[in-house]
């Protein structure tokens, strides 16, 4: 018996991009993204400038920062991840 699964909306697929590149998604969800890429443009550039960016900041380290900037980022991401529960 086959179960359906409903399509993966543009919003979710953002919302679901890290857990992605994490290799953190559930099957079904995997494949729901994945189902979701194959068909979308837009998310598919997205996924991959999402990609690059994940690739260049891997390669940065807290040195490479000006201490201000580096007090600026910390600031506005500090408290973010509680305020999305």
């Amino acid at each position: 018996m086959r179960l359906f699964t409903r399509p993966l909306a543009c919003q979710e697929l953002v919302e679901l991009v890290t857990d992605y590149f994490e290799g953190k998604l559930s099957w079904s969800d995997r494949r729901r993204f994945e189902r979701h890429i194959g068909g979308c443009d837009h998310c598919t550039a997205y996924l991959e400038q999402m990609g690059l960016v994940i690739e260049a900041t891997g390669r940065l380290t807290e040195d490479d920062l000006e201490r201000g900037i580096r007090d600026e980022l910390l600031e506005a991401f500090r408290g973010w991840r509680e305020s999305r529960i």
